[in-house]
């Protein structure tokens, strides 16, 4: 099997913008590190500024868990996009989630690293697994279906 890895330029916003529709304040990827038709690994820095640490705990802020799942599922169409697998106008909504797991809580100014399989690529569906680490120590993972409808 070919494999072909990509690194992009983490310091480079306007690259993953290029890869997702998303914008801030609901973007999640900083830099796509690997992709290959197995598998993506991303990166986001979560900072004291997200919007929703003012409500989810302002005495104790903590990424809530659904956070995290966009955060992987984002990094997982960011990276077949990157891949080529996705056209440019294809838009990719979660259609359902299972075996999620939350093992350890992430905290402002932690670096998340999202290491993620595709399971199955269409044309109209991603079926992807994913595993979000602060450094080696496994903080969520989970595995997803997106729907992919072509943008009018």
């Amino acid at each position: 099997m070919h494999v072909e890895i990509i690194e992009t330029n983490a310091e480079d916003p306007n690259d993953i913008k290029a890869l997702l529709p998303h914008r801030e304040p609901f973007l999640f990827v900083d830099a796509i590190l690997q992709a290959d038709t197995n598998k993506i690994v991303a990166t986001h820095v979560f900072t004291e500024y997200e919007f929703f640490f003012q409500g989810h705990f302002p005495q104790y802020p903590v990424v809530p868990g659904v956070i995290l799942i966009e955060t992987m599922a984002q990094s997982g169409g960011a990276g077949l996009r990157k891949l080529g697998v996705l056209g440019g106008d294809a838009l990719f909504f979660l259609a359902s989630v299972d075996k999620v797991k939350f093992r350890r809580q992430v905290r402002p100014g932690e670096e998340l690293r999202v290491e993620i399989e595709n399971l199955k690529v269409s044309a109209q569906m991603i079926k992807q697994a994913g595993k979000a680490y602060i450094g080696d120590e496994l903080a969520a993972e989970a595995e997803w279906l997106c729907v992919v409808r072509r943008n009018p």
